[in-house]
């Protein structure tokens, strides 16, 4: 069964970085595309960067530039820096498959504020 645990999120002030973590178990993040998604208030959940087996990389065009999705394959964690934060960033952060996303987690909260 697929378990996926997002960590890392927290306050943070606009332009400042933060670095979460998803830990998977029950799959292997480096032979599966994985993404990461997010879902303000109010807001559908939506896709913010991708990671594909090959390691090919692709975000949203409100994250470009900002956020870098990565993978440790030894740790089989997938990983998303975050950086000159903005507080349109403010959401509740979510890894999980690329294709067919299910049995999501609990996310790990991310907020923008001064």
């Amino acid at each position: 069964q697929v378990q996926l645990v997002e960590s890392g999120g927290g306050l943070v002030q606009p332009g400042g970085s933060l670095r979460l973590s998803c830990a998977a178990s029950g799959i292997i993040v480096s032979m599966r595309a994985m993404g990461w998604y997010r879902q303000a208030p109010g807001k559908q959940r939506e896709l913010v960067a991708t990671i594909a087996e090959g390691g090919g990389t692709n975000y949203a065009d409100s994250v470009k530039g900002r956020f870098t999705i990565s993978r440790n394959s030894v740790k089989n964690t997938v990983y998303l820096q975050m950086n000159s934060l903005k507080r349109d960033d403010t959401a509740v952060y979510y890894c999980n498959l690329r294709w067919g996303p299910s049995n999501w987690g609990q996310g790990t909260q991310v907020t923008v504020s001064s």
